[in-house]
């Protein structure tokens, strides 16, 4: 079955900050088994499939609203994750059908409520996204109901760990407790001492805010001010006005598309462009956006964004760059969230491939033997070995593309990474750590 048709309609937890992690200069933090809450799960027995499996999988990401930009690269990772799923179901029989892709939108256009309802009456095992922690808590609930997976490659959002999802809610993204801890330190290491933050009033930016602010006055800093917005607003004279007027030598913004009023703004202020950083909502390449002011430099700006492991990165750009060029699209300029979207394919089919089934409760019952969360599983790292470990009998611990995940009873990866980016004269931002 071809999954390269992408109809019209397609397209976080209980907070605990993070201690006792060393950071070595400006460089890429990973979090190692911080599991939250709840007993050790008992590894089951993984059985090859008795026949051939057709798993449908659906997308709920964001071709329309404030994260837009996200759509593409998280499309692209769910679409190379079934073309590898499917190259292979020669071996495995089990293929993934026509995708049903989906947009979420935001919290303002609610695309999301008609596409949940389409990937429930489709019958999907599992829906993919959403990207946004607020999106994806106005649909949880009906998703639970039906009996069907959530999975989100990117939401971050503390609230998801003690949801009542029915084992049900899995993500390959990180909490906001480790870029908040990766911001903190960052921040702290490239010498601010008094810092300023403008933040979105919501469980994204509020969480996040949180655990910098805790982690950065951890390090002997001082946040100087901090000025929330509320989504959908659009106008910030207030809250740069008195940012501007604390006199902070570094200001942090946790924003999605409010960063092209106030990015600019600031900037046109005189503020220089080298004391802002950005985070994974917002963390643009703005020398490609005609959106953005060619007059606002961003040059010496820098940013984190949940990212695979460094090594990795230019293969599976390319890789995950020529499926989307080859669906008649332009070639990827953003990759944000392209791994964790890859992962969470591979992860449901091994899970499928596991439980012998495409039925939505006995493949979240092996999520997290796939990922290595039981502890006695095979090291693997790419589907097809990990698929050939199941069908000799043996339990698959996939390290994937975003890294080791390692999913914990929650549904959260424990072991992750937060890529640091910084962005150059041609306002483009480049991987440094």
């Amino acid at each position: 079955m071809s999954v390269f048709s992408r109809g019209t309609a397609s397209r976080s937890r209980v907070r605990t900050v993070i201690g006792g992690i060393a950071i070595a200069g400006a460089s890429a933090l990973v979090l190692a088994g911080c599991a939250g809450g709840g007993g050790t799960a008992e590894p089951s027995e993984s059985a090859a499939p008795v026949e051939d499996l057709t798993l449908k999988l659906g997308t709920i990401l964001p071709q329309t609203g404030s994260l837009s930009f996200l759509g593409p690269p998280e499309e692209a990772g769910v679409g190379l994750g079934a073309q590898d799923v499917n190259d292979y179901a020669d071996t495995t029989g089990l293929t993934i059908d026509d995708i049903v892709w989906g947009d979420s939108g935001d919290t303002d256009n609610k695309a999301y409520a008609t596409t949940i309802q389409t990937l429930i009456s489709e019958g999907v095992t599992a829906a993919i996204g959403a990207a946004s922690s607020g999106v994806t808590k106005l649909f949880l609930d009906d998703a639970v109901a039906a009996g069907i997976i959530t999975f989100s490659p990117a939401n971050t959002s503390l609230d998801f760990t003690s949801w009542d999802d029915n084992g049900l809610y899995w993500r390959t993204a990180p909490s906001d407790t480790l870029q908040g801890e990766v911001l903190g330190n960052l921040l702290a290491e490239d010498g601010h001492s008094n810092v300023s933050v403008i933040y979105q009033n919501d469980s994204y930016g509020t969480g996040l805010n949180d655990v910098f602010q805790e982690v950065f006055t951890g390090t002997g800093g001082t946040v100087v001010s901090e000025q929330s917005y509320n989504t959908g607003d659009t106008t910030f004279d207030a809250q740069i006005s008195a940012t501007l007027a604390a006199n902070p030598d570094a200001i942090l913004l946790i924003t999605f598309d409010e960063i092209y009023t106030i990015g600019p703004a600031l900037l046109a202020a005189g503020y220089p462009a080298d004391q802002l950083y950005l985070v994974d909502g917002n963390l643009k390449q703005f020398g490609s956006d005609a959106k953005w002011p060619a007059a606002a430099n961003m040059e010496g700006a820098k940013g984190t964004t949940p990212a695979g492991p460094l090594e990795a990165d230019e293969e599976f750009q390319t890789a995950v760059s020529d499926w989307w060029v080859a669906e008649g699209n332009e070639a990827l300029t953003d990759f944000s969230y392209a791994n964790e979207s890859y992962d969470a394919v591979v992860l449901l089919a091994l899970a499928s491939l596991a439980a012998g089934s495409t039925d939505p409760g006995e493949v979240a019952g092996k999520l997290q033997e796939v990922s290595g969360g039981t502890g006695d599983g095979e090291k693997c790292t790419s589907y097809a070995d990990c698929a050939d470990i199941i069908l000799a009998g043996g339990v698959a611990d996939y390290d994937g593309k975003s890294g080791p995940i390692t999913f914990d009873e929650n549904g959260d990866p424990t072991e992750a990474t937060v890529g640091i980016f910084q962005y150059g004269a041609d306002n483009l931002n480049t991987r440094i750590g």
